[in-house]
């Protein structure tokens, strides 16, 4: 959906108005509900912080990294070292080990993403530029959701979502407004696009996301990101008619694999 929005707006712009409507959407709710407000200042630093990492910092560097002129093939072979990076760091900084069972299917999940990435996408050398932009998106996400392990609260999800979505507005804004002309094509494609990525992607998949993090081990949840790239590739093939090489199909099993085997449970 991201892929059809930028046909009709810049991405920085894109990102802005994805999280404008997810605010305007949330305030109804927020007003007809009256859901509990959190009641220590600490816990509105924590929403905060976690809508800065991961929708300002994540969201916004990766969508500016297409704006620099990075394919997305790139973009997508260096985020996918999240789940990488979160087990390599959830000892120290969310006290859970990690098995060599986990590491297996950690393993074999991006390598898995890698041959489907490869497969499909341009993988033209980037700019130093945008191999740093990309790596502060990484350092974002990956940042985030042990930030949301460590320090996460269960609040009312209209709460979460509206704290979070207005602090990555506030981080996306003026990046938006001093590098892009800020000019939307108001089309049916671009509302359909823009409406699937504020309820399918920003408010559903997000929210669970974090649920899940809360509830579970991070490096087990972060390891349903190698689905990401072959499942894109799946909704490519099916509505835009992208190629589909025999290579990108042998890559999606080994992530599905992948991901079987770290998601499981040792015994």
């Amino acid at each position: 959906m991201a892929k059809v929005g930028i046909q009709y707006a810049e991405p920085l712009t894109l990102l802005m108005w994805r999280y404008i409507s997810v605010v305007a959407l949330l305030v109804p709710f927020y007003l007809a509900l009256k859901p509990p407000l959190p009641e220590r200042r600490m816990d509105w630093v924590h929403i905060a912080m976690v809508g800065i990492l991961v929708q300002g910092v994540y969201f916004g560097m990766c969508w500016f990294a297409f704006s620099l002129g990075i394919s997305a093939g790139v973009v997508a072979i260096i985020m996918s070292l999240q789940p990488i990076l979160v087990a390599i760091l959830a000892p120290v900084l969310a006290n859970e080990n990690v098995s060599w069972l986990r590491w297996t299917g950690l393993i074999l999940g991006f390598i898995g993403v890698i041959f489907v990435i490869a497969a499909r996408s341009r993988l033209e050398t980037p700019s130093v530029m945008g191999i740093g932009v990309c790596i502060i998106a990484l350092a974002g996400m990956t940042s985030g959701v042990l930030y949301e392990k460590r320090f996460g609260v269960s609040h009312h999800p209209v709460i979460s979502n509206l704290g979070q979505y207005s602090a990555g507005l506030i981080f996306v804004f003026p990046i938006a407004y001093s590098i892009e002309t800020m000019q939307v094509q108001w089309t049916g494609t671009l509302v359909a696009a823009l409406t699937y990525l504020v309820i399918g992607n920003s408010i559903l998949a997000i929210t669970l996301l974090l649920a899940m993090i809360r509830a579970g081990e991070v490096s087990r949840v972060s390891a349903l990101m190698f689905l990401v790239p072959p499942l894109a590739a799946i909704f490519g093939w099916l509505l835009l008619g992208e190629i589909m090489p025999p290579v990108a199909w042998i890559g999606m099993a080994l992530a599905g694999v992948g991901v079987i085997v770290a998601t499981r449970k040792m015994a």
